[in-house]
């Protein structure tokens, strides 16, 4: 051992402090060599029954802690706040900054010397890094995997993706209802996150392009035994890299983030990697913006997934997952460290592609240049986004009048009116559904087409909103339009009628309105009342971020490395 650890602070001391610490840790079965200067590491545990995608985080903690103790060091699980993103009341988004803060104190106020952060539902990924990147110790991440794919009739089905189909569907009179309520039960078959290319599986998946798990680690299926081996050999490296002092910033660097996007692009990624990305790199002080995600616009998709293709997450496993798609890139990608102590280009100097249906090669993709694209323009002063890969490229290119909901209510009173006065050609538009706005800026973006229109044949039309969607979704759906409605953007002064150029190649997003009569409508407007008067939410309303800005809290942006030296007692 070449310097004291961290956790001699806590646990090394030959006085009543130390004394206290020990012995209480010691009713767990704890021997006194456990206390002898070896790596004390935290397993940071999401695992709630509320949150069914992380269900099996339980027994990977097991996993972990046997090759902590497999490499001499000493494993302590603890619980943090757990989002369920299928549960959550009004968004599990709103939660995401609590998450983080939950998981920076109790890693800075606990004798640990490094950490392995176990999540996987959509938000408690990014929450965990988040939270661990304003600490900085040695960081590792081991992600719950997609659970078995869905089976209804002889088919698969996917995670979301299929259940807005069906749903459609429904409304346009080609599926029974009966039929559609049998589906659910064949939907989610074990532990685990969505089976699509949805937020949970992209988020897994960018872990492992940006080296911060062992390879593998996006798509090996939750109840894989291959899944529990790779928590085994996370513990295992987490003591070493406890050993070598490396932290999470010196893998955090801007070319892992540039990887990130350019992989998040061939994958079909979810759109919400965005806002994730954007504040995960304020928190370690990565300079990253919102044109930086522009780096993956021209590379093509590659993978054949729901929701920008037709296979699911076991597929894209067995056909070699995300390494496989690595090699595909790898001319793209930047030199780049990892939590393995090489570079990014070990994760995937021996891979295999064994479906080129599920994963195509560069020279042939899926889709060309269908990565992310950021639209600017007088509708969104500082960006939106939309996903070419899931969307119609017939309305990537796009001018028509906007129908404008005010609130989440208006719209579902009113989407599914006979006499709605829209057709496909309109353009939705949805307001005060930002960060401020809802709060917590839902995945409420991709809009019901409406029912008239769906019984005409009709499967997509533009919609604009201030929210996002979730990483399941499909369509031409603009997103993350900042500054927000609520926050008094320019989306906020759209009424019914006025006409929206959409240009995804060119990136823009115009409100086709004379500058003399949006100023008349400026000095009209007035600032929403908040929903929230007391409480996190509260507080939340008053300090979150723009959706450009990644939607942390502005107090919680940057990093606090200092030792803390006051005792309890």
């Amino acid at each position: 051992m070449t310097k004291k650890r961290r956790s001699q602070d806590w646990y090394g001391m030959m006085d009543k402090d130390g004394f206290i610490r020990r012995s209480w840790m010691k009713n767990q079965g704890l021997p006194d060599h456990a206390f002898d200067g070896r790596p004390i590491i935290g397993i940071c545990n999401t695992w709630s029954e509320l949150t069914p995608c992380n269900s099996g985080l339980r027994d990977l903690a097991e996993g972990v802690k046997r090759g902590v103790w497999d490499a001499g060091g000493v494993p302590v699980e603890f619980p943090v706040m757990s989002l369920g993103e299928t549960q959550m009341k009004p968004t599990a988004m709103l939660f995401r900054n609590l998450l983080s803060m939950d998981v920076e104190e109790s890693i800075r106020a606990y004798g640990m010397d490094g950490v392995v952060l176990l999540g996987g539902c959509d938000k408690t990924t990014p929450g965990q890094l988040m939270g661990a990147a304003s600490v900085d110790l040695p960081t590792i991440v081991v992600s719950s995997g997609p659970m078995l794919s869905g089976k209804w009739k002889g088919r698969d089905l996917g995670s979301g993706t299929d259940v807005r189909k069906f749903a459609m569907d429904v409304k346009a009179g080609d599926m029974t209802l009966k039929d559609f309520m049998a589906t659910e039960s064949g939907m989610s078959r074990s532990a685990g996150v969505c089976m699509t290319m949805g937020t949970a599986s992209t988020m897994s998946s960018l872990v492992e392009a940006m080296g911060l798990s062992l390879p593998m680690n996006g798509s090996l299926p939750a109840v894989d035994a291959r899944r529990m081996t790779l928590a085994h050999m996370t513990g295992k490296r987490i003591v070493e890299m406890v050993d070598e002092d490396m932290k999470l910033s010196d893998v955090l660097t801007r070319e892992n983030f540039e990887n990130a996007i350019v992989a998040n692009a061939a994958l079909g990624g979810s759109t919400n990697s965005v806002v994730h990305l954007l504040a995960l790199a304020g928190r370690v002080g990565v300079d990253l913006d919102l044109r930086d995600f522009e780096i993956g616009s021209e590379i093509p998709l590659l993978v054949n997934c729901m929701p920008s293709g037709k296979y699911l997450m076991e597929d894209f496993c067995y056909a070699g997952g995300v390494p496989a798609v690595l090699k595909e890139v790898s001319h793209l990608l930047r030199t780049a460290p990892t939590v393995m102590g090489k570079d990014i280009s070990h994760y995937y100097e021996d891979a295999e592609t064994y479906n080129r249906d599920v994963i195509h090669a560069f020279d042939a993709p899926r889709k060309p240049a269908a990565g992310l694209r950021v639209l600017k323009g007088n509708l969104a002063p500082r960006g939106a986004i939309v996903k070419p890969s899931a969307a119609s490229d017939h309305l990537l290119e796009h001018e028509g009048e906007a129908y404008v909901f005010e609130s989440i209510e208006e719209l579902k009173a009113n989407i599914d009116r006979d006499d709605l006065p829209v057709d496909e050609n309109s353009i939705l538009v949805l307001k005060h559904c930002g960060p401020k706005g809802y709060p917590g800026m839902p995945e409420v973006g991709d809009m019901p087409v409406p029912a008239k229109l769906v019984k005409q044949g009709v499967r997509d039309i533009v919609r604009v909103s201030d929210a996002r969607m979730s990483g399941t979704a499909f369509g031409t759906v603009i997103l993350h339009v900042a500054p927000e409605a609520t926050a008094g953007g320019p989306i906020a002064l759209v009424k019914t009628g006025d006409r929206i150029k959409v240009s995804a190649k060119g990136g823009v997003l115009e409100l086709l309105v004379s500058e003399e009569e949006l100023a008349v409508r400026r000095a009209k407007w007035e600032e929403p009342e908040k929903h929230y008067t007391r409480g996190y939410a509260s507080m939340y309303i008053d300090h979150v971020l723009q959706a450009d800005q990644g939607a942390d809290l502005d107090f919680l942006v940057g990093k606090d490395t200092r030792p803390v030296t006051r005792e309890s007692h």
